[in-house]
C-alpha cells in the first residue's frame, strides 16, 4: 500500500512532475520557454469579439428601427431612442474591436494585443 510518508522523494516526484505536466497539456496549455501558454486563449479572445460585435450590431440594428419608426410616426421620443441606440451599438463595434485584442496580451498570449 503506498503511504505519502514513506514515499521517497526520489521517485515520487519526478512522477508527480510528469502528472502535473501531462494534465495541463491534456487542457491545452503549451510549453514556451519556461513559460505554460494556453493554446485555447487565442481562439477564445477571437470568439469573444465575434460575439460582442454581433451584440453591438442587433443594438445598431435595432436603433435604426426605432429611428425609422420614429420619422414613420413623427414621434420624437421614438427617434431619440433609436439615435441612442444606434450610437450605442456602434461604440460597442468599436469597443469589440480595438479593446477586446488587447486582453490576449494583458493575459500574455501573443496576438494582436502584444504580448512576446
Amino acid at each position: 500500500m503506498f503511504n505519502l510518508e514513506n514515499a521517497r522523494t526520489s521517485h515520487f516526484m519526478p512522477l508527480m512532475t510528469v502528472f502535473a505536466l501531462s494534465t495541463l497539456r491534456l487542457f491545452g496549455f503549451q510549453m514556451q520557454g519556461n513559460i505554460f501558454a494556453m493554446s485555447f486563449f487565442s481562439s477564445a479572445i477571437d470568439g469573444l469579439k465575434t460575439v460582442i460585435t454581433a451584440i453591438g450590431a442587433g443594438i445598431g440594428v435595432w436603433g435604426v428601427i426605432n429611428l425609422l419608426e420614429g420619422y414613420g410616426n413623427d414621434n420624437a421620443g421614438s427617434k431619440s431612442q433609436g439615435i441612442k441606440q444606434l450610437m450605442a451599438g456602434g461604440g460597442i463595434i468599436i469597443l469589440a474591436q480595438t479593446v477586446i485584442p488587447l486582453l490576449s496580451g494583458l493575459f500574455g498570449g501573443g496576438g494582436e494585443g502584444g504580448g512576446e
